[in-house]
């Protein structure tokens, strides 16, 4: 097969030509792309037509701060971390930062609040969301709103969110019916919202309806799950990046991106995958990659990583500060390693946390995560005839041993499904625990 047929076969073609299309799109809108200062290693910005901000396209998402336990034992986040990591953003152009009153069991506003108040109010930009899942009355939504001021001691929020939506239903209980999209919007006429947008997972049914409500409310942004996994090959209900991002660009509404690394597994690749990565750029990191595919689409405003260390912080700020945006042989190539990515028995948790905590302790997000470890490691067995089962056998299980402890492993679910709702993913997460307890017991009786 020659080069034109294989990116034609492979869609990258058809997004090369994407990217073409939208440049000329985001250059009507007014987006653009600068420095954050001038020179070659200094953060890649982007303006939003909306509200004009230079906002630096990696984004921090402060839902995976680093946690410790207190003296009672409880799980708190590690201020110190924060403050380190929050400092070496900025120093490094980062400026956007985006948390939820929900995330880390309602720590992360106020542990991004702590970190951000020792810096000028003008070196960051407040992304937070309403998050009314649970209770969301009017008197609700409202405390959540007010509350997110008060944290932040703040007059005004850059870019308030409502908070993963799947479609028409959702969107009228949680902000018509109770009045809250009217009063959100008088709050934007007021100043006191800059960018008013939301984040979404469901079914395309679901986004073709917030999209349509564009022109009554005028979205300034829409967040998305984008990767160049989930561009042609997302799972489940989800909808193809390709597709909402396309959609979003028709209207000239610039896109903010979550899950670029989806939920880390594009940094942690099958070994096959990673070989062919390495090949094309030995220097570059895996992850880089994901990020590069996310900005070279001239429509993303900022591509959010939830950064948890420091190893993680600087190997990202560095793809953005040297930024080179992909050709389309890179696109062929990473549509290449969706498709075999894909082809892995993985389970899509992008360890977002939402189905914690859970009523019986189970570990939801650390087994998934121990379990998509040892199939891209090649540390999965498949039969006891196997010639290597012992091996495969003890790694596999010391290395579930060493994630997730004993009490918190699968064989403790009991099946309630109170997480299942949670799951942006829409994974059925019982059915999942249970394939996973079911493998590591035929392991240990050598029955499989």
């Amino acid at each position: 097969m020659d080069r034109r047929a294989f990116l034609k076969a492979t869609g990258a073609g058809a997004a090369t030509l994407g990217i073409a299309a939208c440049k000329e799109t985001a250059s009507k809108a007014g987006i653009g792309t600068t420095k954050a200062d001038q020179g070659p290693g200094a953060m890649e910005m982007r303006t939003n037509p909306n509200s004009g901000d230079r906002v630096s396209i990696l984004g921090y998402g402060c839902m995976r701060w680093q946690m410790k336990k207190d003296e009672n034992g409880q799980d708190i986040v590690d201020q110190d971390s924060v403050n380190e990591l929050v400092d070496y953003a900025i120093a490094h152009g980062v400026n956007y930062f985006d948390t939820s009153p929900v995330y880390l069991q309602g720590q992360s506003e106020e542990a991004t609040a702590k970190a951000l108040l020792r810096h000028p109010r003008e070196k960051y930009l407040i992304a937070t969301k309403m998050s009314n899942f649970q209770g969301h009355s009017a008197e609700a939504s409202l405390r959540m709103y007010h509350r997110s001021f008060e944290i932040f001691q703040t007059d005004r929020m850059d870019y308030y969110l409502l908070h993963s939506l799947s479609g028409e239903a959702d969107f009228k209980r949680r902000f018509l019916d109770n009045g809250m999209i009217d009063f959100l919007v008088k709050e934007r006429e007021a100043g006191r919202i800059r960018n008013l947008g939301f984040s979404f997972h469901g079914p395309v049914t679901g986004f073709d309806y917030m999209v349509s409500l564009h022109e009554q409310y005028h979205w300034d942004f829409v967040q998305i799950q984008m990767n160049y996994v989930d561009w042609n090959h997302a799972s489940g209900r989800n909808v193809n990046a390709s597709y909402l991002y396309d959609e979003l660009q028709k209207r000239g509404i610039p896109v903010v991106i979550m899950e670029p690394l989806l939920g880390g597994r594009l940094s942690a690749v099958p070994d096959p995958v990673a070989v062919r990565l390495k090949e094309r750029e030995p220097a570059r990191s895996i992850a880089s990659w994901a990020f590069r595919f996310c900005g070279t689409y001239p429509g993303v405003l900022t591509a959010l990583s939830g950064m948890t260390y420091m190893e993680h912080l600087t190997d990202n700020c560095d793809t953005y500060c040297h930024f080179q945006p992909l050709g389309e042989e890179d696109l062929a190539l990473l549509e290449e390693m969706a498709q075999m990515i894909r082809d892995f028995p993985l389970v899509d948790c992008t360890a977002c946390n939402y189905c914690m905590p859970c009523p019986y302790g189970i570990d939801i997000p650390g087994i998934f995560l121990s379990y998509n470890k040892a199939v891209n490691a090649g540390l999965v067995a498949e039969s006891a005839q196997q010639s290597d089962f012992k091996k495969l056998k003890r790694r596999y299980l010391a290395l579930y041993d060493q994630s997730v402890e004993t009490i918190r492993q699968a064989d403790h679910c009991i099946n309630c499904g109170t997480c299942q709702s949670h799951c942006p993913q829409h994974i059925r997460i019982p059915r999942e625990l249970a394939r996973i307890d079911s493998y590591v017991e035929k392991l240990k009786r050598e029955t499989l």
